[in-house]
């Protein structure tokens, strides 16, 4: 994901104050850990969560919370028409347990 520029302050603000009910959602679902990590030098974000099961945030998109969300954020990120935010899946080279 990509944050607009000057907008990393007002991102982790914006987290830092994450709706009680997404929260639970998240949990509900079986996101039991959910990291972003932000380079500053570029404004590209990389999120990391445990799931358990099928469902990670960007599969619960149809979910009125999540959508409510994304329309918040979507001022200070880059998203698609759906107010989504534009991400890139990324494939695990390594894993060490």
């Amino acid at each position: 994901m990509k944050l607009k520029p000057g907008q990393a302050e007002e991102y982790e603000r914006r987290h830092n104050q994450i709706w009680p009910e997404l929260k639970k959602l998240l949990s509900d679902s079986g996101i039991t850990e959910y990291s972003i990590f932000l380079d500053r030098d570029t404004d590209m974000l990389f999120a990391f969560q445990k799931v358990s099961g099928d469902i990670g945030s960007q599969t619960l998109g149809e979910n009125e919370i999540v959508r409510r969300w994304w329309k918040y954020m979507s001022d200070i990120m880059e998203t698609n028409p759906d107010h989504s935010p534009v991400s890139t899946s990324l494939i695990e080279v390594f894993y060490m347990n």
